[in-house]
């Protein structure tokens, strides 16, 4: 395992447990500053490293999964798929998140159902491809839809995210508000 790849991302995964309000703050803007200052230096690494183990991709996928637009989460499931390719399978889960995640971004329906999103009032499970069915998911240690929709609704029970600004959300975002408003 490379050791400065496992520094880095036990920093990142350490940040995650303790983020700042995402309310466009000094404070969640440098903390947003911190995910790319770590992610370029590991992407560094990669691009320069020969001998890297299945586990240090693992690691650079989850980094790269906190990153905010499409090119970070497309290269999280690249990593992730090298990851797998080097016989790490725990990193199966992580590449399908990435990929819904890259999906998500694009205002496209993801493809495993590992991608929840606050709709103003509830989480609710960002849309996914109806043609994916729970063996594909199986194959990718993804739970089937049903234990996904639970999933969404334990953590409604948890966390109250009616007060969560909309008003900063992304486009693709409030443009699935609006619709699946429109639907009920």
């Amino acid at each position: 395992m490379n050791k400065t790849i496992k520094v880095l991302f036990d920093e990142d995964q350490h940040e995650c447990l303790n983020p700042p309000p995402d309310d466009g703050s000094l404070a969640y803007k440098n903390f947003r500053n911190r995910f790319k200052i770590r992610n370029n230096r590991v992407r560094s690494i990669i691009e320069s490293s020969e001998q890297l183990e299945g586990e240090d991709y693992f690691h650079a996928c989850i980094m790269f999964l906190h990153g905010d637009n499409t090119e970070d989460f497309w290269q999280a499931y690249i990593y992730g798929l090298k990851s797998i390719d080097l016989k790490y399978e725990k990193a199966k889960r992580f590449a399908a998140s990435a990929y819904d995640k890259w999906l998500m971004y694009q205002g496209r329906p993801q493809k495993f159902g590992l991608q929840y999103v606050p709709d103003g009032v509830k989480l609710r499970l960002w849309d996914i491809e109806t043609t994916t069915t729970d063996a594909e998911r199986e194959k990718w240690d993804v739970p089937p839809i049903k234990k996904l929709n639970e999933i969404v609704e334990e953590a409604n029970k948890k966390y109250n995210v009616s007060s969560i600004s909309m008003e900063t959300k992304p486009q693709w975002l409030k443009d699935a508000i609006k619709r699946w408003n429109g639907e009920n």
